[in-house]
């Protein structure tokens, strides 16, 4: 995937090698008005999910987890700070929790349960170790160009699961390529670790299911189950399949639909803060759409970053550019051997999709350096990555690739 700098050589260098490298925080919708029946909790964790976070909370607050509201997920291996609305529960009480990985900031009520997107974006402060010496004055050039021009909105490889294959598990389910989604689920070997982990996918492959259902490591129980059922209905491979969560299968079509969103974006990169004839552009004040027919009087708006193009999350009900955005977005329908009523699944797992900018607003970005390497802060808005910044900066594909 190409880069919107390429101009500008990168830092190189790692993160994440511990929790406090990666610190992002919530940018709230609203704050919560002092009074109700919820109490929304604002709180730190280290190195667990936010799922886990609530598990914990929701058990030493004595509530259903399910009662509880989040606005948005945040990485485990990260120092993140978010918050919920637990019902019925005195704040002090919240304030008072003494929870491994969990550090409560503050308890306020409010009238209503906190609900996932109810966020403005997020503040990061990253930490990149082992960078080149240059390092600060590159990270600076990228961060004008993207403060300028925008971030590209990619989703990235982490939407793509541990193996980098999800995608490929909605492609071949959109298509009804059991056999296929079976085979993408099981694995490659050559992308895992863990030495049990291999054996099971390496026996899979050589047809032995017994074999590979037996090495499958524990946390593999999804993989275990659809083997089951495919030595028990030898070729059955729909029948199969059917032993994996809905929510997992909707995971994966939404990874493919991600996938093509980064396809066209990677497409338009070079033009991705002008609109053409035909685009759906974004409105960054309330996030409306609306056809650009007229470009010279759309284009200034363009510039200072009130609207921008649009890309597609392809679904059975997504609205449709005209023009040249048209043609370029069916072309990778085409490519890929998709139809928009592909989409119309059944059983709860219809993607109706929806349009999302090619581009989103840096805001208030810093770069240091010091002995330890390169710091940035900087914010987005919700549903957009921290990566997309990370790799414009570092470039680690470059790097990896020996240029």
């Amino acid at each position: 995937m190409k880069y919107l700098t390429t101009d500008i050589p990168g830092t190189g260098g790692v993160m994440k090698e511990s929790p406090e490298d990666f610190r992002v925080e919530e940018i709230p919708l609203y704050l919560p008005c002092g009074e109700g029946e919820h109490v929304y909790l604002t709180f730190e964790k280290r190195g667990i999910t936010t799922l886990e976070a609530i598990r914990r909370i929701a058990r030493g607050a004595g509530v259903q987890e399910r009662d509880i509201g989040y606005a948005g997920m945040k990485d485990a291996r990260a120092l993140t700070v978010q918050t919920i609305s637990v019902p019925r529960v005195a704040p002090e009480l919240l304030m008072g929790l003494d929870l491994p990985s969990i550090r409560s900031l503050a308890a306020v009520p409010h009238r209503n349960k906190l609900k996932l997107g109810h966020l403005a974006g997020n503040r990061f402060r990253i930490r990149v170790r082992g960078v080149t010496p240059e390092a600060l004055q590159r990270a600076e050039a990228v961060l004008n160009v993207l403060s300028e021009r925008g971030v590209p909105n990619f989703f990235g490889e982490q939407r793509y699961g541990a193996q980098g294959n999800s995608h490929l598990i909605g492609r071949a389910l959109l298509r009804q390529d059991w056999h296929g989604a079976v085979d993408v689920l099981m694995g490659d070997p050559a992308a895992v670790e863990d030495a049990g982990w291999r054996t099971a996918i390496e026996a899979y492959r050589n047809g032995d299911l017994a074999g590979s259902i037996a090495a499958f490591p524990r946390f593999c129980a999804t993989e275990r189950e659809v083997l089951k059922r495919l030595v028990a209905r030898p070729d059955d491979y729909r029948q199969a399949f059917r032993a994996v969560h809905p929510r997992l299968v909707k995971l994966y079509l939404s990874a493919f639909q991600s996938f093509l969103f980064d396809r066209v974006l990677a497409l338009r990169l070079d033009g991705f803060d002008r609109v053409m004839a035909g685009d759906l552009a974004w409105k960054h004040a309330n996030g409306a759409c609306f056809l650009v027919e007229d470009v010279v009087a759309e284009e200034p708006r363009a510039k200072a970053f009130e609207i921008s193009p649009t890309g597609p999350m392809f679904g059975c009900r997504m609205k449709l550019p005209d023009g040249e955005p048209h043609r370029l977005e069916e072309s990778i329908l085409l490519e890929e051997g998709i139809t928009l009523e592909q989409f119309d699944l059944a059983g709860g797992l219809r993607m109706e999709g929806e349009r999302r900018p090619l581009r989103v607003p840096l805001g208030e970005p810093l770069a240091g350096q010091d002995t330890e390497g390169l710091l940035l802060e900087f914010s987005l808005p919700k549903g957009s990555y921290a990566t997309a910044v990370l790799r414009e900066v570092m470039k680690r594909e470059s790097m990896d690739s020996g240029a």
